[in-house]
């Protein structure tokens, strides 16, 4: 395994939710999560290094597509050196890309599909520097 490619671990899970609201009451209220942003259909929540993107979908695209909530992604963390080397890794194997890389909420990220499908993300910021670009 290449040492500068290393993960450091989990940046952040983004939750496709029906009612924001209705979510704000029990991750907030439940289970004693800080708000740390509020935006009119997505809210970012921590608790200790953890933290969570909800990002509502309305009930009518739930009703329609059931598929469309629950956990969008999971993003790893990364440091910058290793996030280049770690986006040529992709390319070389025909991972696919879904987005990316770009500059995104004070960092480096790219999206891609593991081979069940399932979409991660490598992210280089953390949450301190993405609530600057939402403020």
């Amino acid at each position: 395994m290449n040492g500068n490619r290393q993960i450091t671990g989990i940046n952040h899970i983004t939750l496709n939710v029906r009612d924001l609201k209705e979510s704000l009451h029990f991750y907030e209220g439940i289970l004693n999560m800080k708000r740390v942003h509020l935006g009119k259909t997505d809210a970012y929540l921590e608790s200790g290094a953890a933290w969570i993107c909800l990002l509502e979908k309305g009930h009518h695209e739930s009703e329609s597509n059931n598929e469309s909530i629950g956990v969008d992604h999971f993003a790893f963390s990364i440091s910058e050196s290793g996030f280049h080397d770690m986006v040529q890794a992709l390319h070389s194997n025909q991972v696919p890309i879904v987005r990316g890389p770009i500059e995104r909420g004070g960092g480096l990220v790219v999206n891609f599909l593991d081979p069940n499908g399932i979409q991660l993300e490598l992210n280089t910021s953390n949450l301190q520097t993405r609530m600057k670009d939402w403020r």
